[in-house]
């Protein structure tokens, strides 16, 4: 099997895919599956058939638990753990839900040591990716993303395992344009950039858990995914948009307040750049752009 050579920095895919010990995974219910999966978008980064398991039939709980582990052990501290009738209600009914998966005989000595484990099963998910339909035509909503990446040292996590898990969702389903979440200075930013260009759709939301969260929409495109492996410049990025003026400082509320009326008052669309990002500290101002035309 040959896997694009764009992704040999993540290693554990590209050996796991060779030997078979790594697939991904579709967690999704029959009526759900989705039709001609991956045409939408071209890309070679997936030449493997994924693992299909039904979340409806008893025989799959554990798969889930081991989801649910992932899950809880990742976003707990954060008091934002993912509670079993959301997972059920809102992502398995409605939604699909994907990732990728190790065969479990062939699991390291590490993930075994910060993973829930059954020895009877095939297979054991490395990562969650959920995405769901919205009354939007052709819009889905990115409802969560983590991997075992979060409970493992530094050192030994997996390169490009959350992103490349939600690449395999927004591949697979089709998904034009993604709407999503997350938090001003989360590492989560330095990822969910490089999908498609930003688009902020709010700079400030006291709607959710957290009042400090930024929605933004990405109309998905495959070239802008390289750039997470090259670290390239996103020529296109650079050609369309300019600096507004002004920057959000995920330390200040004010600022997120501040952008958020001017995005109220239609006074963008505004966008974040993944170099800009990429090459500060989490808690540094961000820069704000807007479209050079207008």
């Amino acid at each position: 099997m040959i896997i694009n050579p764009l992704l040999k920095k993540a290693d554990w895919y590209t050996k796991g895919a060779a030997s078979g010990d790594i697939r991904p995974y579709v967690f999704v219910r029959p009526e759900n599956k989705i039709q001609n999966p991956g045409s939408r978008h071209h890309s070679d980064w997936f030449p493997m058939e994924p693992i299909y398991l039904n979340p409806l039939e008893i025989e799959n709980l554990e798969f889930a638990e081991q989801i649910y582990y992932i899950e809880g052990r990742a976003f707990g501290p954060a008091n934002m753990a993912m509670p079993r009738w959301v997972f059920y209600d809102c992502a398995i009914i409605p939604g699909f839900v994907a990732g990728f998966a190790m065969r479990t005989s062939a699991l390291p000595a590490n993930i075994r040591q910060v993973m829930r484990v059954k020895d009877s099963q095939e297979w054991t998910p490395l990562s969650l990716f959920i995405i769901i339909p919205t009354m939007a035509k052709g819009q889905w909503a990115a409802h969560n993303l983590c991997a075992i990446n979060s409970l493992l040292p530094e050192n030994e996590r997996l390169y490009g395992l959350g992103f490349l898990s939600k690449a395999f969702g927004l591949w697979y389903a089709n998904v034009e344009s993604c709407i999503g979440f997350t938090q001003w200075g989360s590492p989560a930013l330095k990822l969910h950039t490089h999908y498609g260009h930003m688009q902020i759709v709010t700079a400030y939301t006291p709607v959710h858990s957290h009042a400090n969260t930024v929605t933004y929409r990405v109309e998905v495109e495959t070239p802008v995914w390289e750039k997470f492996f090259t670290r390239q410049p996103d020529l296109q990025f650079l050609e369309k948009y300019r600096p507004a003026g002004f920057e959000v400082d995920p330390k200040d509320e004010k600022t997120m307040i501040a952008l958020h009326k001017m995005v109220q008052n239609h006074q963008g669309p505004f966008y974040l750049s993944a170099a800009d990002i990429a090459s500060k500290k989490l808690t540094d101002p961000l820069v704000v752009y807007q479209s050079k035309i207008g």
